[in-house]
């Protein structure tokens, strides 16, 4: 359900993107990405996302809570207020230096020039360490120019207790939510032409939704505000079944299109090479 840097195995993934006017930061987009991964690699391994930003750093990373169930707490409402499931349509710089930081149970490398990660790898701790393959790289160089992509470097005892990644940007298009959902877990770069079993639940939220729009969000009430002021009150989903195959790709819907609450428009995207 996701890119790896090994041989890995990643089920229950939960993907939310929320488009927002911030009081300090402005017109935002925010992820979120969890899942359960399990590493067959003989050593580290890693999960790589690309988000459509020129600009992430270590301070756009937020802190998951006590619990880390925030996207788990989405689903429950979404779940709570439909159980409907429908059909999915299909749809056909300058190099930054390499940020380097620890975040939950990942060692992060960010990165809008991919191929200058492998130098970078000697500053993520040996027992996270993983063995990048140079084409994947070159794929994401090819296919995300502009993007920022985000290597994080786990092992198998960081694996089971990882919280949700969270995280905030000001995003190349706001007025389309994407969440990266392309999918190859032996370290080689996505094969585009396949299709892929899915198993996602895709989150979605905007700040300029109607009243009556979405499912209502409950949150601890010991949740920090700072995380809070990031987080939807209301939310819209979709669970795409383990048993479902869709073309190779990630998830994206237009802002009007959720807006509108018509989920039926959400998209299989596919990067062209450039």
């Amino acid at each position: 359900m996701c890119i790896s840097t090994g041989e890995a195995e990643f089920s229950g993934t939960i993907v939310y993107c929320g488009r927002q006017h911030h009081p300090e930061h402005g017109l935002i987009h925010v992820l979120g990405y969890q899942n359960t991964a399990v590493n067959l690699a003989d050593g580290p391994n890693a999960m790589l996302l690309h988000l459509p930003t020129r600009q992430l750093s270590p301070r756009h990373f937020l802190p998951a809570g006590r619990t880390g169930d925030v996207l788990h707490r989405m689903v429950t409402a979404v779940e709570s207020a439909t159980a409907e499931t429908d059909g999915i349509a299909w749809m056909g710089a300058e190099p930054q230096p390499v940020q380097v930081f620890d975040h939950d149970v990942y060692t992060v490398l960010l990165a809008v020039d991919p191929t200058a990660i492998p130098a970078a790898l000697r500053q993520v701790p040996q027992h996270r360490r993983p063995v990048l393959d140079p084409d994947l790289l070159r794929f994401y160089a090819d296919h995300f120019p502009g993007h920022t992509i985000a290597v994080c470097c786990f092992d198998n005892a960081d694996a089971q207790r990882a919280k949700p990644l969270l995280l905030w940007y000001h995003p190349l298009d706001p007025d389309r939510l994407t969440v990266p959902a392309l999918d190859s877990h032996t370290g080689a770069a996505p094969d585009l032409d396949a299709a892929v079993t899915v198993d996602h639940w895709v989150l979605l939220s905007t700040d300029q939704a109607p009243s009556d729009w979405g499912a209502s969000v409950i949150y601890p009430g010991d949740l920090r505000h700072r995380l809070r002021a990031f987080l939807p009150t209301t939310v819209m989903g979709r669970h795409f079944e383990h048993a479902q195959t869709l073309p190779n790709g990630d998830f994206t819907i237009t802002h009007r299109d959720l807006l509108s609450g018509d989920l039926d428009r959400i998209e299989r995207l596919q990067p062209t090479r450039h």
